[in-house]
């Protein structure tokens, strides 16, 4: 099956040579997300809530590039740096995600730099129904 590679453009995936996501088939890929711009700068230190929703319209962009959507989202996996957070990040997450419902697992993480404060993945099946 034809593999292909899709870039946020972060400092990271070049350094640490990954892609945002990758489509194989009708599957889509999302790498763990963090609320980063392209030039790796942290969005909305100290708000988890607001991170989370920085993150998911990343990885809806992701998955747009790869000719899919988050309708199309059954599984996501939520990284949090304060187990505290985790009622805002959720309810952040189903704002989003609520008529969605993809399987979902949330655990608290140490993430790779202080203010990150959630990383988000996902996997998506390309639908075929609007």
């Amino acid at each position: 099956m034809k593999r292909e590679l899709f870039s946020s453009g972060t400092p990271w995936e070049a350094m640490a040579g990954y892609s945002r996501a990758v489509k194989v088939g009708d599957r889509v890929f999302v790498s763990g997300t963090t609320a980063s711009d392209a030039a790796g700068v942290v969005q909305h230190p100290g708000d988890a809530a607001q991170q989370t929703h920085y993150v998911i319209e990343k990885i809806a962009t992701a998955l747009e590039q790869a000719g899919s959507r988050l309708q199309d989202v059954v599984r996501t996996r939520i990284f949090v740096r304060n187990i505290d957070d985790w009622p805002a990040v959720a309810r952040a997450h189903g704002e989003k995600f609520a008529t969605i419902c993809p399987a979902c697992t949330l655990v608290r993480a140490e993430l790779i730099e202080p203010a990150m404060l959630v990383e988000i993945e996902a996997e998506a099946i390309i639908s075929t129904q609007p």
